[in-house]
């Protein structure tokens, strides 16, 4: 019988929960850089004018330094393997509406995590 033998791939992560910012405000920018290296993620990602841009780039420099530090791995050759922002928890607020009546406003919250890898 053939022995499968498991190859273990290193990755750096970086995660950062309760940004006060929706899900998909996020998604707009992570999927601009899904795929990309690294260094070409980070200029993307500068030169973006979204409001998610700021938080993806210092997430991103985060698990740069991850990668570099905890992992001994190369800067040049990583690349995000993943990248995804999920709902977090939705703070509540009220707001004071017509014929004393009030209306609910969602303040809403996301998770982000980024993946990073070392090409081949």
């Amino acid at each position: 019988m053939e022995e499968i033998q498991e190859v273990i791939v290193p990755e750096a992560v970086a995660t950062l929960k309760n940004a006060r910012i929706s899900a998909r405000k996020v998604k707009i920018v992570a999927d601009l850089i899904r795929g990309k290296d690294a260094k070409e993620a980070l200029a993307i990602v500068k030169f973006t004018p979204k409001a998610a841009s700021e938080i993806l780039e210092k997430l991103l420099k985060s698990a740069i330094a991850n990668a570099e530090n905890n992992h001994n791995m190369a800067s040049n050759k990583l690349y995000i393997a993943e990248i995804y922002a999920n709902q977090g928890p939705t703070m509540k607020r009220i707001r004071p509406a017509a014929k004393g009546s009030a209306v609910r406003i969602r303040k809403r919250t996301s998770h982000i995590t980024i993946v990073l890898r070392e090409r081949a």
